[in-house]
Formats: C-alpha cells, structure tokens, sequence
C-alpha cells in the first residue's frame, strides 16, 4: 500500500473501487474536502499512478478555488484487494463507491464482493452513467444498502451530483449519501430507477446525432460545437464533452441504453466506433475529436 499524509476532517471514510478517470476524480473531490479516501483497484500499475493523478486533481481544484479554504487533505491508501476495506476496524468504510468500468457484469461482480464484506447498514454505492440500479441490486447482499450516482467529469468542478434511488434503496441509505455529499459540498437531486436516468438518457443520444452530423460532412466538430454553444447554450458543447466523458465510455453508455430501451438513436454510430477502435478516446488518449497534447493520463 501507498500513502499521502492527511487525516479526515468529517468522520468520513471513504472506500472507491476504480482508480481510473472518475474513480480518482471522485477520490481527489473527497480528499480535498479533509475525507479520508481507500483507493482499491486491480491493476498495480493504474493503481501505482493513482496518487500523483489524484494529487495533481487536487492540486488543480484548490488552484482553481474548488476546494474549502484551509482544508486539510484526506489521507490517500491504495490497495489491490476489496478484503484491504476490512483489515481493521479503523480502516472500515462509512461509505464505498464502486466506480469501475461501465459494465453490468462487471459492477456486479464488485457489488456482489463489496457487499458481502462491508458491514450492514455501509452505504455501496455505485456510480454509473446508464444501468439500471434495480438490475445491480440482483448482485447486492443487501439491496436496501444500494444507491446510485452519477458524478460528473471532473467531479472537483461539476457541483451537481445525479442520485438514482431504486426500489429496494433504504431511506437510511439515502440519508447517508445526502450526508456525504453535503460533506463535499455537493447538490444532490434525487431520481427515480431508469435506463440512462435523466442525464444520460438526455445526453448520450444526443452527443450520439452530434458525431452522425460530423460523419455525414455538414460541419466540422468544431462547428458542431461553437453552434450548440452560442446557439443553444451547451457549455461546451456536445463533441468536447465526448471527449471528456471518454468516447469508449459513451460507446458503453450507449449500448446499455440500446439495449434496455430498444431506442434506435442509442445505438452508437460508426465514426464513434470507429474512433474506440483507433484508440482515439478523447482527452484521457490525448486525442478524441480534439488533440490534447500533453493533457491525457
């Protein structure tokens, strides 16, 4: 295990499953709010990196104003292991957010280990931008336990925090999150079980037109994207935001979509595909329908 100095400021503790783009996003959102953070990932080398790219996340936030003024850090540990989340009653999560790939069967295979382990009555929440958390909680040992979120890329900056309660989700589990979100000075706003829920459902599809409009030839990414800004009032319009979501994970996102709803304009078009393909991802490959020189994990 790794560690950063820092001690929690909120009795928090809190445990992510995922050091990838939005596992250490959140992670970074919690340490610079003085909560303490057990980083768990399977891959020694993502996890190796994880400190210096949470540490440079909250360097950034507190450079950027997005952090409590004179907030001490959370301490960083990483582990390989779900079992590191019970070696001692001092270590024992108040809350684990399971933050891996955008995969049912993956995050059920996590859901269904973390459950089994953390104490009842521990907050699992799983973090995701399209599936269903009712199909999760099939895996959960106890349902009632389960919620889900759907942070934001990056989570230090976008204040609002998309909540999916299913139908087995305990109020007190629901109570817990409002908790630790107030604690990371987030907006919470609640939503009912659904494929995609609001944002995604809203989004994804249309992020999805967006890339049709750029492969048919009528405008260039860019055009795309200063239209829908200055237009409509996109912040940053729908392409960039691809790449910054991560164009494998809009693919992912899409197809969870596609086959939930039957909604053709879910199924990912081909340039998209293409792009995952060639590797071209978006701002964490350093190339997506931008370039990103020097910018990519």
């Amino acid at each position: 295990m790794a560690a950063e100095s820092g001690t929690p400021a909120t009795g928090q503790r809190l445990a992510v499953l995922g050091a990838g783009v939005m596992g250490s996003g959140i992670a970074a959102l919690a340490i610079g709010h003085g909560i303490a953070v057990t980083l768990i990932d399977l891959d020694r080398r993502r996890l190796d990196d994880a400190p210096e790219r949470v540490g440079h996340q909250v360097r950034t936030a507190r450079l950027m104003g997005a952090l409590p003024d004179g907030a001490a850090p959370g301490a960083l540990v990483t582990g390989l292991s779900l079992t590191d989340l019970v070696t001692g009653q001092d270590a024992a999560p108040t809350a684990v957010i399971e933050a891996v790939t955008e995969d049912a069967d993956a995050k059920a295979k996590v859901l269904a280990e973390v459950s089994a382990l953390v104490a009842p009555g521990t907050p699992v929440i799983s973090n995701t931008s399209a599936i269903p958390i009712d199909e999760l909680a099939r895996a959960a040992a106890r349902p009632a336990d389960l919620i889900g979120t759907h942070f934001m890329n990056p989570p230090y900056l976008i204040r609002t925090v998309e909540v999916i309660r299913g139908t087995h989700t305990g109020e007190g589990t629901l109570d817990a999150l409002r908790t630790l979100l107030t604690a990371l000075r987030r907006e919470p706003i609640v939503v009912d079980d659904a494929p995609g829920f609001v944002t995604s459902r809203i989004l994804h599809p249309m992020i999805n037109d967006a890339v049709r409009v750029v492969a048919a030839g009528t405008a260039s990414a860019e055009s795309v994207d200063r239209l829908m800004q200055g237009c409509l009032g996109h912040p940053t319009g729908p392409l960039r935001t691809a790449d910054l979501i991560g164009l494998d994970n809009l693919v992912d996102s899409l197809w969870v979509l596609h086959s939930r709803t039957g909604d053709e304009g879910c199924r990912p078009c081909g340039l998209l595909l293409a792009m995952v393909r060639d590797g071209h991802l978006g701002r964490k490959s350093g190339r997506g329908f931008y370039e990103y020189e020097g910018e990519h994990a």
